[in-house]
């Protein structure tokens, strides 16, 4: 004979005491059954906060770290721009002097004083980079005409 068959060869008892026990155990499974679910749910919960708050600080501190480095460029490109006002400064105070004024006028547009004889010699870091500038020119052209 079998197990199940043995069982079904069981007869119960209909007592009060028999019928009190089984829906106290009854009971205990159905609430056990229901701690399991809302545990169940409460890690669901907590999982899906848990994933919500990691995405969320990732993304935040990546873009903190766009933001750092954002904050970097522009604090160089201030930097350059503050030096450049100092020089522009510079220029400006120099411009309201008349000899640097005569100076510039001798140097870039070949003025001079009365009985005063002007020779231009060529610098030669200032040849290398006209030299270099027309090669440059050169190529470019060539390479315009060799594409159309």
């Amino acid at each position: 004979m079998s197990v199940n068959n043995r069982k079904k060869n069981i007869a119960k008892m209909n007592t009060s005491y028999v019928k009190q026990r089984e829906a106290v155990e009854i009971s205990k499974q159905r609430k056990k059954k229901l701690l399991y679910r809302r545990l169940g749910a409460f890690f669901i919960l907590v999982a899906a906060i848990s994933i919500f708050m990691i995405t969320t600080l990732v993304s935040q501190s990546a873009t903190l770290n766009d933001k750092a480095a954002e904050k970097e460029k522009l604090d160089q490109q201030l930097t350059e721009l503050e030096k450049k006002q100092k020089i522009l400064d510079e220029e400006i105070i120099k411009l309201n002097d008349d000899e640097y004024i005569a100076k510039l006028a001798r140097k870039d547009y070949y003025l001079s004083e009365e009985g005063e004889i002007l020779f231009k010699m060529p610098d030669s870091a200032e040849d290398e980079k006209l030299k270099d500038k027309e090669e440059k020119e050169e190529k470019q052209k060539k390479k315009e005409n060799t594409s159309e």
